[in-house]
């Protein structure tokens, strides 16, 4: 089907894919703030930046173009497996490195990986570790990854660290015996949902990555409307609609895709289940509060994200150190 698809859409890619594809990373103003936050994060050897973000939000797309954005004297260590315990974490990192551990102690693998970084940086090379899905580790974990913070020289970070995950990473960063780790977290990026502005956009980006060149774009107002409605802005749950009204369009023929089609997808995905009432919004040209009464977020959703800002901001006054994102977004 995907192939049919690219076919009668004139397409040269599938633009809806289930896979982090760096291509199709759509920098709305939420993503783009993140990523200048991570990047400064690191080029200013801050040590530790986290991102927070609801599952779907586009967390590992974003860290994966992070990682192609850093310059070549940058070394990125890309971590995701779920590690039960200190010595699985450093023997997966020492073996992303290309670092031999033979099941050597635990002491003796912390000394390689402190040996590696003197030579790096005295190489000049920066070395990042991105540790995806954060909010999976063990207590243990992380306060193995608290202790790469050691790895230091008088002057400057021999290692950054980077952790993504969802709000309940920040759960768990609240707890009283990880303060040591929240205390070195001195930047913290978050994604919030897409608004109907910012969905259009984002599915016309997909598809103009994909090779669409017609002037006509393949979905109506009506249908762009209602996806933005039932998605919730979640960038997963825009593609998956949209994927399926592609596909049910190819079957039909349908080279413009309504109202109609988008609904009938929204009922077999059963994405009525939110409990939002059926009513079509209005393209938005700036983006709202995402806690107004004017959004289309669920109960569930919105007081997800208000634990985790809530978390964040006590973070803050921490004394967290905020990045100026409005001063630096004309920079990227």
């Amino acid at each position: 089907m995907s192939g049919m698809l690219t076919e009668y859409y004139k397409l040269a890619i599938q633009p809806f894919g289930v896979t982090p594809d760096p291509r199709f990373l759509y920098l709305g103003a939420t993503h783009r703030e993140a990523m200048a936050s991570l990047l400064h994060g690191i080029r200013s050897g801050r040590g530790f930046t986290a991102i927070i973000a609801a599952p779907g939000m586009g967390k590992t797309t974003l860290l994966l173009n992070l990682q192609h954005t850093l310059k070549s004297d940058t070394k990125t260590v890309f971590l995701f497996q779920t590690m039960r315990g200190e010595a699985e974490f450093l023997s997966a990192l020492l073996a992303d490195l290309g670092i031999e551990d033979h099941g050597q102690s635990i002491t003796r693998m912390y000394a390689k990986l402190n040996d590696y970084l003197l030579m790096e940086g005295r190489n000049g090379r920066q070395v990042v570790l991105i540790l995806d899905e954060a909010q999976n580790l063990d207590e243990p974990v992380l306060e193995a990854v608290r202790m790469l913070s050691n790895f230091e020289t008088a002057s400057s970070k021999l290692l950054h660290v980077v952790l993504s995950g969802q709000p309940q990473l920040a759960e768990k960063l609240s707890r009283g015996n990880l303060t040591q780790l929240k205390q070195r977290i001195s930047i913290v990026a978050r994604l919030v949902p897409l608004n109907a502005h910012e969905t259009r956009e984002y599915i016309e980006h997909r598809l103009k990555v994909a090779g669409h060149s017609s002037g006509k774009g393949v979905f109506t107002d009506t249908a762009y409307a209602l996806i933005a409605e039932h998605s919730q802005g979640i960038p997963r749950n825009i593609s998956n609609l949209c994927f399926n009204a592609m596909s049910q369009g190819c079957a039909l023929k349908c080279p413009f895709l309504g109202d109609s089609i988008v609904q009938e997808v929204i009922q077999d995905l059963d994405l009525d289940s939110i409990n939002l009432p059926p009513r079509r919004i209005e393209q938005e040209s700036s983006r709202p509060s995402p806690f107004s009464g004017e959004t289309s977020f669920s109960a569930e959703l919105r007081a997800e994200v208000l634990s985790a800002t809530a978390i964040l901001a006590s973070l803050a006054e921490e004394k967290v150190v905020r990045f100026d994102f409005a001063a630096q977004r004309g920079t990227l």
